[in-house]
């Protein structure tokens, strides 16, 4: 068999960094399989029986056939069954090949696509590292590309004009420079947002660059370890990534971070869909190929200066081996209580000992300008053996006050205390919430027949809500109750202030009543009302409840917003910096006269800043006050500058509900 043809062709003198493929560096449609130049026939049994080429993420079907899942999830698109033997087929159907048959096809040993001035061969798994730490075409294409993105500030004013205030735009940012008039450029995100004065995207390539990841489920039932916030019929407006889930499918892949912003999946755009909707679609089994818009805003000091005096001090390290093979003698963990990738000890003897610089406890920002703020112990070790002699660390130190204290750079309560909310606002426009009492009269051995979770005491201080409702009660015989309602007292005893275990003990002694007067509150979304498809999200068949899962139930993000504020809890979270320097986050919400009065959420934390540094704020909180000082009834062009003055110190106080977890 002889090896593939390319499209791009192994001259530079064509290519962009823009239409190179950033994984098999060839020129081809950013959803189009990857092209490899293999040195060798390839055995048919590793050949795709749709495109005839060597196998990219084999899928095998339950007949017995292995496709790329590109050609196989497009195939099924138009028609149902299979290519080869015609058996009636769907892609929920497929799973990934074994991993003998990944490892073998990893093992092909293709050519450098760059072969005019690089003639490396390599096995195909090594063809990505190598573009990005070794290849002198890839390195040049990518250098050209940082140069022309980066334009002069005078260039940026003019684009937006002199005498715009930098509040009118729906979503703002929050310039390092208060005397300046227009946000500085990496602290917006201009990908979402437009010129006022042409009408045309602003570079997204200043701060933001658009990549696809493909995830796999191995069983359809699997969550990808995301949490997800936003959705049109929310202030949010795009699909945002919450937060990774620990030792998850996302997790271990590595390139998804918190803050990316999800625009498709398989093909189906989630720029105009509301929450529920997008669930669905990231929900589908097996292989879901996403393209997303990242953060580009993080930046490190070559001076290893502080970036903040928060969380401590930025450095860069460069390690010199002797040869490719060389160890560098450094042991790598993760923690429990903080994502990333921490070095554990650095051994006798070894080259970073030898070196010195880098220490215990320092946490891995990134390697060879991999990005490892959310990665992996095994992904950092993946970087460091594939790199040839040069490794260059970048790595967060704690301050030695912070070391001292035993707590690395998280600090622990006050800072963490969290309190009922005494800011009274309205939820955002399409949320509400409708009060139910059910009074029933029962037998004492009878069992309501719900289960409940949340309680002030969980993670994200929920209020106490109802995850099942069996089907051998009397609340389901009712009808009334429903899974996700919120319960806000029993017989008349309150129970939106109770821990977890309060709350079952207060509801065991109730419910052996003979009498039960039940008060609960739920939350309704318009956009939910309108979609059944995205509705049935939220909602399960009694059948379902039984299954063991329903305990491990949470509701959509949006089940939140509608709460209202005296159920909220919120925390204060101060942000401390040293110099003029960004806070680090951009806003959207505020006062509208098209929409009213929304709240004001996080929408983008920007990488490299004290809000990224810090840790604790997520996008998808919502801002209820600054130093004390309530924002109900701000609008955006007022909020800005406020923040702006406040120059080394900043209270900001939050809720925070959890995302979506899919």
């Amino acid at each position: 068999m002889a090896a593939t043809e390319t499209k791009g062709g192994s001259s530079s003198g064509g290519l962009s960094w823009a239409r190179v493929c950033k994984e098999c560096g060839q020129q081809h449609e950013g959803l189009e399989s990857h092209l490899y130049e293999y040195l060798d026939d390839v055995d048919d049994e590793l050949v795709c029986h749709i495109c005839l080429q060597p196998l990219i993420r084999p899928m095998d079907t339950p007949c017995g056939h292995t496709y790329c899942s590109y050609c196989l999830s497009n195939f099924l698109k138009e028609q149902d069954f299979c290519p080869v033997d015609r058996q009636r087929l769907q892609l929920h159907q497929c799973r990934p090949s074994s991993l003998l048959v990944r490892n073998l096809l990893d093992k092909l040993v293709v050519m450098c696509p760059h072969s005019s001035e690089c003639q490396q061969k390599m096995q195909r798994c090594e063809l990505q590292p190598h573009l990005h730490n070794r290849c002198p075409v890839f390195r040049r294409l990518k250098e050209e590309a940082e140069k022309r993105k980066r334009p002069s500030w005078n260039e940026i004013k003019g684009r937006k004009g002199d005498g715009e205030a930098p509040g009118d735009a729906k979503h703002s940012s929050l310039s390092r420079n208060p005397t300046r008039e227009t946000p500085e450029p990496g602290l917006i995100n201009p990908a979402f947002e437009e010129s006022e004065d042409d009408n045309t995207p602003l570079r997204s390539s200043l701060v933001a660059e658009s990549n696809v990841v493909e995830l796999y489920r191995e069983e359809p039932e699997e969550e990808l370890g995301l949490r997800i916030v936003g959705g049109k019929d929310t202030p949010l407006g795009n699909i945002v990534i919450q937060e990774i889930v620990k030792d998850s499918i996302a997790a271990r892949d590595g390139r998804l971070a918190p803050g990316d912003h999800i625009l498709e999946v398989n093909d189906v755009s989630l720029a105009s869909v509301p929450h529920a909707r997008a669930i669905v679609v990231l929900r589908q089994p097996t292989l879901l190929r996403l393209t997303v818009m990242q953060e580009k805003g993080f930046k490190t000091s070559p001076h290893g200066s502080s970036t903040s005096s928060n969380p401590g001090t930025v450095l860069q390290v460069t390690l010199m081996k002797s040869q490719r093979s060389e160890p560098l003698g450094i042991k790598l963990i993760r923690k429990s209580e903080e994502s990333g990738v921490f070095i554990l000890d650095l051994l006798s003897g070894g080259l970073a000992a030898k070196d010195g610089k880098l220490r215990n406890s320092d946490k891995v920002l990134a390697i060879n300008g991999h990005d490892l703020r959310h990665g992996t112990p095994e992904s950092a070790a993946q970087i460091i053996q594939g790199s040839e002699v040069r490794v260059n660390f970048v790595v967060m130190r704690a301050t030695e006050a912070q070391e001292e204290g035993g707590r690395g750079v998280r600090r622990p309560e006050p800072q963490y205390f969290r309190r009922r909310s005494a800011y009274m606002k309205d939820p955002p426009g399409g949320f509400s919430s409708q009060e139910k009492t059910v009074s029933l009269k029962k037998e004492p051995r009878h069992s309501l027949g719900i289960t409940i979770a949340g309680g002030r005491d969980c993670r994200s201080r929920l209020p106490v809500y109802i995850t099942s409702v069996q089907p051998v009660g009397c609340l389901h015989r009712d009808g009334t109750i429903k899974r996700g309602d919120v319960l806000l007292s029993i017989n008349g005893i309150d129970l939106t202030q109770l821990t977890y275990n309060e709350a079952v003990s207060v509801m065991k002694a109730q419910t052996a009543q003979s009498q039960v007067v039940l008060r609960v509150i739920q939350t309704l979304s318009e956009e939910a009302e309108e979609d059944n498809e995205a509705a049935s999200v939220d909602e399960m068949s009694p059948a379902d409840d039984l299954r063991d899962d329903a305990l491990n139930w949470t509701p959509l993000w949006t089940r939140w917003l509608g709460l209202p504020s005296h159920l909220h809890w919120c925390r204060d979270i101060v942000l401390q910096k040293t110099n003029n320097e960004s806070w680090g986050f951009s806003i959207v919400g505020g006062y509208e006269e098209s929409h009213g009065q929304q709240p004001f959420y996080i929408k983008t934390i920007v990488p490299g800043t004290p809000a990224h540094f810090d840790g604790r704020l997520k996008c998808g909180d919502e801002i209820v006050a600054v130093n004390g000082a309530t924002t109900v009834g701000m609008n955006n062009s007022s909020l800005i500058p406020m923040l702006k003055l406040q120059k080394n110190k900043v209270t900001l106080t939050v809720v925070s509900w959890p995302g979506t977890l899919v």
